[in-house]
This record gives structure tokens, sequence and C-alpha cells, in this order.
């Protein structure tokens, strides 16, 4: 081959592993991405809360509920901000307020749930014990068990109640029942060394195997549940997803913003 010609091919091959590289790293620079967990199909998103601005969101500036993925993200766009992706942040009433505790911007605008509900052997899942608080303070991001949270009462500047826990100081909720016949599609949080990962379920699982995914693949000592079935939603445009409730939006809403 004429030197030319090896010249020219070189600088093909070095301009194509240059552009792989690129597209390599800007596939990695995204937050959320397809997992698998023997067999079934999980989105999850990994964020580092000391390094990116993750928050709770409940109400416009107009005092009304969000509800909408879109809302927000319009919202946000409007002030020069983006919404790299989002999930329902927790159970709520019809009104699309937080069932729970809820904090933002380091003000209690909804007090713990501290009730039980339900009846024997039918508890909704918010009452099934330990329920727990994801929040975010000055150290970190952090989930308790409601109980030591109402003890402890940390400095958090976001928090979402919400429950069953997942997973407890890396050991599963004794309540679940492995090979559980109770499968829906779930979404839930969790605390895995300096990150946090949040997963949501694309294919119908019991909470044995979602704990398990938290505990044994994503390697997080704590995590909780924070809604299932038709309320699991996610926002993420890198993924064309920007999911709708089907009852009509969403309650407090788990955002990155950049």
């Amino acid at each position: 081959m004429p030197i030319t010609s090896l010249k020219h091919a070189l600088l093909a091959v070095a301009t194509f592993l240059a552009a792989t590289i690129l597209l390599l790293q800007a596939a990695q620079a995204e937050p959320c991405a397809p997992q698998t967990f023997e067999g079934a199909n999980y989105i999850v998103c990994t964020v580092d809360p000391g390094k990116a601005d993750l928050r709770l969101f409940w109400k416009s500036a107009n005092g009304e509920p969000y509800r909408y993925f879109s809302s927000l993200a319009e919202a946000l766009q409007a002030g020069g901000r983006t919404l790299v992706f989002a999930v329902n942040a927790g159970m709520y009433r019809q009104d699309f307020s937080p069932l729970g505790l809820y904090v933002e911007n380091g003000k209690e605008l909804k007090p713990a749930n501290t009730k039980t509900g339900g009846s024997a052997g039918s508890v909704p899942n918010f009452y099934k014990k330990p329920n727990g608080v994801f929040f975010l303070d000055g150290e970190g991001a952090k989930i308790l068990p409601t109980d030591d949270f109402l003890k402890r009462r940390p400095a958090a500047r976001f928090a979402t109640q919400s429950g069953p826990m997942l997973v407890i100081s890396g050991a599963l909720n004794p309540i679940f029942i492995p090979g559980s016949t109770d499968r829906t599609r779930r979404g839930g949080v969790g605390v895995c060394g300096g990150s946090v990962r949040i997963a949501i379920s694309e294919d119908e699982v019991n909470f044995h195997d979602f704990a398990r995914l938290f505990r044994d693949q994503l390697q997080c000592q704590d995590a909780l549940f924070l809604d299932g079935g038709h309320g699991v939603g996610l926002y993420d445009p890198a993924l064309g997803r920007n999911d709708r409730s089907w009852h009509g939006g969403y309650g407090p809403i788990l955002g990155l913003v950049e």
C-alpha cells in the first residue's frame, strides 16, 4: 500500500476510534440505563448526591401540585434549568399531597405519618413495617426507618416518607416472602455507598426480588420502596420516557436538575 494511502487509512481508523470513545463517554454520562436482574428488566438511575443537584418537588409557584413530569420540566426550563430525569417520589393522596413526611428546601410541608393502616392480612404498602424516610442533608443522602428518623430528627433539606423499607443496614426486610405471587411494577430508592440508586421495574416483580435487586446487584446498604403498579413513573428524555400516572398525576417528585 502506498504511504499516502496508509496515512489516510490510519487517519480514518483514528477518527473512528475517537468517535467511538466519545459515544461511549456520552453513554456513560447518562445517569439512567437499563439493567436486568434474574430475568426481570429495570431502569436504574445513579447519582452522586455530593456532586449532583438531586431534589424533591411537589407544588409549582402557583401553589398547585405539578402532577406531571412535563409540567415540572417546563417550569425548570423557564428558569434556565434542565430536568435530567425524575421519578414518583412516594405515595400520595387523591389531592396529590404526600401521604407521609415531606420536606422541601428545609421546610416541613407535611408531618410524618405514624398511623397504622388497613386490617390484618390487608395492610397498604405505605403502612407495612418498618416504613422509612429517604432524605438529603448536608452530608449526602440517607434512608432511615421512620421511627429512627423521628428519634434523631436530622436536619434534612429534602425528605420523603414511604414504605416499606426494602433493605435495612444490608439485610432484607424480614416481612418479604420469597416466591410471593404479589407481583407488579415497583419503584424504589437506595443509598449505596456514596451513591443514590433509583430503580423502577419494567416487569412485574414481588417485594422480595425487588429488595434483592438493591441489596445484591446495586449493593445498597439501605433501600426504600416508593410506589408500585400504575404509580411507577419515569421521566428521562435521553431514554424517550415521559410516563404519566393512571389516575391524573403524581404527588412528590424526585428529580435530578442541571
